[in-house]
């Protein structure tokens, strides 16, 4: 298979379905299911320097992150995010290192000079 046709198959595969996913009814509600998608593909060839033949290879992949969802009901529509427990760790993590860095450098007081 060519690298053009490859990257058309990949495309047509990487459409509006694989981020918004089939919506489900029930109970006069309906959701649609988002996701963040993303995709990367890398390749490369060479050959070593006085050596006979050639080496090379490629490779891609995709990786899909859950959003949240749409609701969309009588009352309205509204957009649910999920909220992904590590995303908030490392938030919690951040803003404590930062306080006690800056709790730190303010408790040290100012410098003298000799």
């Amino acid at each position: 298979m060519e690298f053009q046709e490859l990257f058309r198959s990949v495309v047509n595969q990487a459409g509006a379905r694989t981020v918004y996913a089939d919506p489900i009814s029930s109970d006069g509600k309906t959701v649609v299911p988002i996701a963040k998608v993303r995709c990367g593909f890398g390749g490369g060839s060479g050959k070593k320097p006085g050596e006979k033949g050639e080496g090379g290879g490629g490779g891609g992949g995709f990786v899909s992150k859950p959003l949240g969802y749409i609701e969309v009901s009588a009352q309205g529509t509204r957009f649910v995010r999920i909220i992904d427990p590590r995303d908030v760790a490392l938030a919690v993590g951040v803003g404590f290192c930062l306080g006690w860095l800056l709790g730190h450098r303010s408790s040290r007081g100012p410098q003298a000079s000799a």
